[in-house]
């Protein structure tokens, strides 16, 4: 069992720095984890004042930081530090379908990291390509999609294992259950106009 830091040797730095480049995983940097649990009020505290919240999953072992609401901040008259970004429409079907898939992986218990190698990846998004491409532009704009997905953060390449991809359960935090029902009402739409925005 890991043991908590002692009082006077927690770092204030240590996870507001880390949280500001990303998410936060208990099992990729275990000391910033432990300083964020022994100063969770006082990190809590800090990037309020940069118009940021903290979200921590202690039982799927994440933490991320996000905007507090608009409204908020115009109140407080704070700039949103964290600007919105508009996800394509390849992007959002791909993270739709890892997080549909971690659904069906944790209610087989078949474990607790779900891995997909690429070609189950592409298997997945294929019947959504543009029906004009051929199969090595579909397998591009595939690939191309799935490194968006790594560079946010939602999947990740499991060392030493080439063409393996852990689906992070950061997803779960973004990808909701309204978020997919609202997929879902257009889920049959995605298939039929199988858009060649990326």
């Amino acid at each position: 069992m890991t043991r908590a830091v002692p009082r006077d040797q927690l770092n204030l730095s240590i996870p507001v720095t880390t949280l500001l480049k990303g998410v936060l995983y208990r099992d990729a940097n275990e000391t910033a984890w432990l300083h964020l649990q022994g100063l969770s009020t006082q990190v809590g505290d800090y990037v309020s004042t940069l118009g940021l919240e903290v979200v921590v999953d202690e039982n799927q072992g994440f933490a991320f930081l996000r905007s507090l609401p608009d409204e908020e901040l115009e109140e407080r008259g704070i700039a949103r530090l964290v600007p919105r970004h508009r996800l394509s429409k390849n992007t959002s079907l791909m993270l739709a379908l890892l997080r549909k898939k971690l659904l069906e992986f944790d209610a087989s218990d078949a474990g607790t990291r779900l891995v997909l190698d690429i070609e189950q990846i592409r298997q997945l998004m294929q019947p959504f390509m543009p029906s004009g491409e051929n199969q090595a532009q579909a397998v591009d704009r595939i690939d191309a999609t799935l490194s968006k997905v790594v560079d946010l953060g939602f999947v990740r390449h499991v060392r030493k294992q080439e063409g393996q991809y852990e689906v992070r359960r950061v997803i779960s935090a973004f990808v909701t259950a309204d978020w997919l029902a609202d997929f879902d009402e257009n889920f049959t739409g995605y298939a039929d106009t199988r858009s060649e925005d990326t």
